[in-house]
């Protein structure tokens, strides 16, 4: 596979006389591929992402972005956080708006910018409370707004840090639906850090799973060949859904337990 985002040796450690959080760590991502981390807390999985997003400058090893380094933050690498992160005296058009002037002040005219942030409202489903401040609409609804507003600035990398892990079951599988769908259309290259199994298998093309830190490392990466469009119900009876379920369960749940589950 031809590496769009390449991940290359990379050891974190905070602190000189502290053992490192990852160790080692490869990983390539082709284009419009969509990867989950996941494993146990603590072991580097946000970290990790962090240093993709150009946030944290890896002790060793590096990140090459279409044979860019990566040594900083960047728009061609949008981020997504658990939490929202919208200003709260702005609107949610504004908020939006605010990244799309950041990035296309100089290529959009000012009614080309203002199209595009409508267009990414609409693409969330959000036009309807576009008017509205982030203190007027739900979790779910601010978590499409921060959606939107990353996916407003075109980036080649779309970055997600458990971006639906606050949300209650609900709003978690609607959204999840809805990035689903976003994905299948724009082909948007995303990593998404995760907690949750049945989230990962539903997503992913790929789930890289990571061994208990500290020295954390890549410790097994599963291919999901299941079809997409995926339907979750449809999904949830499906042999090969069960079977990387499973192979997932019993790497994080068996092999890798949480040694503070585990005492």
């Amino acid at each position: 596979m031809t590496a769009f985002l390449e991940i290359s040796k990379v050891s974190m450690r905070f602190g000189a006389s502290a053992p490192p959080v990852l160790e080692d760590v490869t990983l390539n991502i082709g284009a419009g591929d969509y990867v989950s981390v996941i494993g146990h807390s603590g072991c580097g999985k946000s970290t990790l992402l962090n240093i993709v997003a150009g946030l944290l400058k890896a002790s060793v090893g590096g990140v090459l972005l279409e044979g860019t380094e990566v040594d900083e933050p960047g728009p061609d690498r949008a981020v997504v956080f658990q939490n929202h992160s919208l200003l709260p005296w702005l609107t949610c058009r504004e908020n939006v708006r605010l990244a799309v002037d950041q990035v296309f002040r100089k290529s959009k005219t000012r009614a080309e910018r203002a199209t595009w942030v409508d267009e990414n409202l609409a693409l969330v489903r959000m036009l309807h409370a576009a008017d509205k401040l982030p203190g007027e609409v739900s979790g779910g609804m601010k978590q499409r707004i921060g959606i939107a507003r990353a996916l407003a600035m075109q980036p080649k990398v779309l970055l997600l840090d458990e971006p639906f892990g606050a949300l209650d079951a609900l709003t978690r599988a609607h959204l999840q639906d809805q990035v689903m769908e976003i994905h299948a259309r724009l082909k948007t290259t995303v990593m998404m850090i995760t907690h949750d199994v049945d989230e990962a298998v539903l997503l992913s093309d790929r789930i890289v799973m990571m061994t208990n830190g500290p020295r954390a490392a890549i410790g097994e990466i599963l291919t999901v060949d299941l079809p997409r469009p995926r339907d979750r119900l449809g999904m949830a009876r499906d042999a090969g859904w069960l079977a990387a379920r499973a192979k997932v369960m019993e790497f994080l749940y068996a092999r890798h337990r949480n040694p503070a589950e585990a005492a």
